[in-house]
């Protein structure tokens, strides 16, 4: 594989090397294998079950400690909102109201999604905002045919030229519409949400990962909330951005395997999806991290409820470190029992679902307290999983890896052979699914941040297929945040209610019941 002299400057100023580019093209040629699942994660068998005693145990702790650490949420939020709004452009470049009428047109093509989107209408929180963009245009809204309407409302909802979603990020759309007309985004709904859990001495701390084409965006919308949000909550915000970094980027490649090109002859680079977001929060410096994604809100009635769950993980990941800390420093005694050993293994297979090595029993000393320290001394994850009710999204399994060494992971049905009945069986059988609601310890018992990189099992990293400009191409995606990203770190999986999850990937999801008002 040769590349030209400005193949080189493209591949440098991206901040990668020559051998950076070759070996995600080997990795494209010789494939990622699957992963193995030897089991689904289940109550009792993985995945902790709430009951009132642990729920109020885990949120006193919580509050007991949390005045002496440093607390932070984390909110990936780079995505466009183009996927909400996909089986709407597909409508705008299909349908005419001058040939048939959208009645015809939804029965014909069987469209649910279309028809729930016309009931709905005036239930989103942006139809005002549309039908004043309407009226702006002197578009007589009430006097077009029903047909035309829903022409004319979508089109204005996306083209380029008007409001434009499809291109806008999905944290600064119009969410939620409370009572007087008043509307709020994602964005701010996270703001009032943190009050609740993620702050200390009045003040919480929010780091939003942004295209960096949209941080003047976020933060002229968070300068036109913050003192309206400020002032209810009672809590002062500070928030920070940081961007998906370029050397993260990689190269796209032909069905053959060779360098995709632009039509300039420049080498397509492509973001490696949210598994290159390790290194932001790699660089962020808390004692506790809450992580949720930026379209997992409700509105503010559910708040409490939502608030509580993350006070219950945030207390269990706290009690776990603290037990996780003083085993670490009993292993630096010389004088440390065979019964000791026996207690630390045992707490790894029981709190921290760790499964020991059958070799243990005979090691010596010597080994079982190395062997010990390597297992225990590492960043910690609780994972809240909520019950499969059909949502897409990565399952909470037992997973083998090359050794035959087992462990908890979230995995994604993409990194799951399908076409082997026995893997395919194990997904089928999976009884919940991960909401990306996780609370993480990314210190160690010294106080000493984890570099978080260390912790990613490179293997598990996604080939997808896609097009661009009419052409058939591969990308490469980075093992996932919370996937093969975390691979290496100690895991606990716990059940959380359903409420606790309502991301919006369409916009109907927009209603819902916990994204509307009812009085």
């Amino acid at each position: 594989m040769s590349f030209t002299e400005k193949d080189k400057k493209q591949i440098e100023k991206k901040g990668l090397t020559i051998k950076d580019v070759k070996s995600q093209i080997n990795t494209f040629k010789t494939g990622i294998p699957f992963t193995n699942i030897s089991e689904a994660a289940t109550i009792g068998n993985g995945i902790t079950k709430l009951n009132e005693t642990l729920i109020n145990q885990s949120i006193s702790y919580f509050e007991d400690k949390k005045e002496d650490i440093s607390l932070l949420k984390f909110v990936p939020a780079s995505g466009a909102a183009t996927r909400m709004f996909k089986f709407l452009f597909q409508f705008i470049e299909e349908y005419d109201p001058k040939e048939e009428s959208i009645n015809s047109y939804i029965n014909k093509h069987k469209l649910k999604d279309m028809s729930l989107f016309l009931v709905g209408l005036e239930k989103f929180p942006f139809y005002k905002q549309v039908i004043a963009q309407l009226s702006s245009k002197y578009i007589k809204y009430n006097e077009l045919t029903t047909s035309e309407k829903a022409w004319h409302f979508i089109n204005t909802m996306l083209d380029p030229e008007q409001l434009n979603f499809g291109d806008q990020p999905k944290g600064l759309l119009p969410f939620h519409e409370y009572k007087n007309d008043v509307i709020s985004t994602a964005f701010e709904e996270h703001l009032f949400e943190s009050a609740l859990y993620g702050s200390k001495n009045n003040t919480a701390k929010l780091h939003f990962t942004i295209s960096e084409q949209h941080k003047d965006t976020f933060e002229e919308e968070f300068k036109r909330i913050e003192e309206k949000v400020e002032s209810k909550t009672g809590v002062q915000f500070e928030i920070s951005f940081s961007y998906q970094q370029e050397s993260t980027d990689t190269i796209a490649v032909t069905p053959k395997d060779k360098p995709f090109r632009n039509e300039d002859g420049s080498i397509l680079f492509r973001p490696s999806g949210h598994g290159a977001l390790i290194k932001n929060l790699n660089q962020l410096d808390a004692d506790i991290i809450f992580v949720k994604n930026i379209d997992n809100v409700v509105v503010y009635k559910y708040k409490d409820e939502v608030a509580k769950y993350k006070k219950v993980l945030a207390g269990i990941l706290l009690e776990l470190q603290e037990k996780t800390f003083k085993h670490l420093r009993q292993l630096e005694n010389d004088d440390i029992s065979e019964d000791e050993l026996i207690e630390i293994a045992e707490f790894l297979t029981r709190e921290l679902s760790v499964k020991i090595s059958h070799e243990f029993e005979k090691y010596s000393n010597k080994y079982k307290i190395e062997y010990l320290q390597e297992k225990l001394n590492r960043p910690i994850r609780v994972c809240g999983m909520v019950k499969n009710e059909g949502e897409p999204g990565g399952g909470p399994f037992w997973v083998k890896d090359q050794n035959w060494n087992e462990s908890l992971q979230i995995v994604e049905s993409a990194q799951i052979n399908l076409k082997d009945k026995s893997q395919k069986n194990i997904l089928k059988n999976s009884t919940h699914f991960n909401p990306v609601d996780l609370v993480l310890g990314v210190k160690n018992y010294k106080g000493d941040k984890f570099n978080l990189e260390d912790y990613v099992d490179p293997k598990a990293a996604f080939i997808t297929n896609k097009t661009k400009a009419g052409k058939e191409l591969k990308a490469l995606e980075l093992p996932g945040l919370w996937n093969g990203s975390m691979a290496y770190w100690n895991t606990v999986f716990v059940e959380v209610p359903i409420i606790t999850f309502n991301p919006v990937k369409t916009v109907n999801d927009l209603l819902k019941g916990p994204h509307q008002i009812k009085d």
